[in-house]
């Protein structure tokens, strides 16, 4: 019989929670060499309160957790506030799980021209599975130029992982790639069975051995805010900080925008890059998706 999707993924985390921890952070003895990284099934199972039998249930996708346990096992295991928030996402009973709207592959009008009247001002729409579904002319600019992508492909992680301009046009693409990963898998927590999730994770975990390791690792994050460094092929070095919005319409979907702080250098760097981006014979494809 087939196992639930979220309950294979939650004992898939489980695992890798586990894994990451040590034993004398948690106040036990090391025990010698071990097999394997990490605390024991038992050892987990003995902190939280259970039985062992229990917990490896739970790992192996055959029991649905109550909320105390959820509790236990996230002290146990020192979730931090995303963790948390998946592990509760993948334990949440299906029959009270509202079924996942899939998020629209074109943007509508009104968004797409919020983004067009940011003039100096990059930005993208992105979907849970990191979708590039609408940007403006800035936001090609900054990144790349989004029309000339099958929509098939163009999606944020995969450019990531497969382009290898994108691996230059951050500095840290390392920590801009494993953060991409985790937001996905995060934002994708009430959708383990999506095939077009589980085609785009397929193909790279084949194309990539970093992705299907940093895949596999189970980490989470939230798409929300923070900095990064871009090393720009027209205005060189850009320290920017990046947003996400919440489209109402949709909420699936987040706007993605850049921003620098008004007389950085970074600041003058994009008004000099729009002045590029208007110039036509720079002009990048229309940029609905």
């Amino acid at each position: 019989m087939n196992r639930d999707p979220h309950r294979h993924d939650l004992g898939e985390f489980l695992k890798a929670r586990r894994a990451e921890l040590d034993p004398a952070a948690v106040g036990l003895p090391d025990g010698g060499s071990r097999r394997v990284a990490g605390l024991r099934r038992e050892e987990v199972a003995v902190l939280a309160a259970i039985s062992t039998d229990y917990y490896a249930r739970l790992e192996q996708g055959r029991i649905q957790p109550s909320p105390s346990v959820l509790e236990s096992l996230a002290r146990v295991l020192r979730l931090d506030e995303d963790q948390r928030a998946y592990l509760y996402e993948l334990a949440a009973k299906d029959e009270f799980r509202p079924p996942r709207r899939q998020p629209r592959l074109k943007a509508q009008p009104q968004l797409q021209r919020m983004l067009d009247d940011m003039a100096h001002t990059p930005a993208f729409v992105i979907g849970p599975r990191t979708e590039i579904v609408a940007w403006n002319a800035m936001g090609a600019a900054l990144i790349t130029d989004f029309g000339k992508i099958p929509e098939k492909q163009r999606y944020y992680i995969r450019l990531l992982i497969t382009d290898p301009a994108m691996r230059e046009l951050y500095a840290d693409w390392e920590g801009v790639t494993r953060l991409a990963i985790a937001q996905m898998r995060m934002h994708n927590a009430n959708n383990p069975g999506d095939t077009q999730l589980a085609t785009l994770v397929g193909e790279l975990s084949v194309r990539d051995e970093q992705f299907r390791q940093w895949w596999g690792a189970h980490h989470v994050a939230v798409r929300d805010t923070g900095t990064k460094h871009l090393r720009h092929p027209v205005v060189g070095d850009l320290h920017l900080d990046w947003n996400a919005v919440t489209w109402a319409a949709d909420p699936d979907l987040a706007i993605i925008v850049w921003t620098a702080e008004t007389g950085t250098p970074t600041h003058d760097s994009l008004r000099m890059l729009a002045s590029w981006a208007a110039d036509p014979s720079h002009s990048t494809s229309d940029s609905s998706a």
